[in-house]
């Protein structure tokens, strides 16, 4: 009897990504800026610094502070976002600041901050690895020092199949051992800075999701890359 083939709901392969897409120096009045887009998920983000920590009392003498702020606007979605903040976006602020902040040289800012602020402008899930990919651009467009830059995808597990690069409709899927959601950010030599676990899997599931995210986060390098060369040319 031959086995029936996973099929996703958008017609991709398990371990296909949507068509990215990254651009920087976007913003002109930001010190660095980037758009990063997963398919029909798209992120701005907009970087401020490094310039006097207000307020005062919370200046850090030995390294500078990084500060992220994700939002989320109002007509990202069909079913508008009621604007302001949220508990979803400080979590997900949160978690940018700890994927990014490992590669920061932050050290040579000493009483400073870097303020880095992130707009989802239209959104099909994956929505916090769009950001963190756009943050790491702008941060490098900035000038911030860095060891390198991060790149961040989902990797989800749908009914026993893992699949790179989440969308809405499989982060709501109900059948089977329902959905679980992991994204996961790294470095180019596959360090990992941060990931989180939204479902439950098993030990050999991660592992495998591990290296699906390894050679999924090496193809979101490459256009990250790709779009800071562009820039050089300009």
């Amino acid at each position: 009897m031959e086995t029936k083939k996973f099929k996703r709901v958008d017609g991709r392969e398990p371990e296909e990504i949507r068509e990215m897409r990254a651009e920087v120096g976007v913003v002109p009045n930001a010190d660095g800026s980037a758009l990063f887009a997963f398919g029909d998920t798209i992120a701005i983000a907009a970087v401020y610094g490094p310039r006097k920590m207000h307020p005062q009392h919370e200046k850090d003498p030995e390294e500078g502070t990084l500060r992220c702020n994700y939002n989320m606007i109002s007509f990202s979605v069909a079913e508008r976002v009621k604007p302001g903040v949220s508990r979803r976006s400080l979590e997900i602020s949160k978690i940018t600041e700890w994927a990014l902040r490992p590669v920061l040289l932050i050290k040579k800012y000493p009483n400073m901050v870097i303020d880095v602020y992130i707009n989802i402008i239209q959104a099909n899930a994956s929505t916090r690895c769009a950001g963190i990919n756009a943050a790491a651009l702008a941060l490098a467009h900035a000038g911030i020092p860095m060891k390198g830059l991060v790149s961040s995808i989902s990797i989800g597990k749908i009914d026993k199949q893992l699949v790179v690069d989440v969308i809405k409709e499989e982060e709501d899927w109900e059948e089977g051992e329902g959905a679980t959601d992991i994204p996961i950010t790294m470095t180019q030599d596959g360090e990992i800075t941060h990931i989180q676990l939204d479902g439950k899997i098993s030990k050999e599931d991660l592992k495998k999701a591990l290296e699906l995210a390894r050679k999924a986060t090496q193809k979101v390098y490459e256009v990250q890359k790709k779009a800071l060369k562009e820039s050089l040319r300009g």
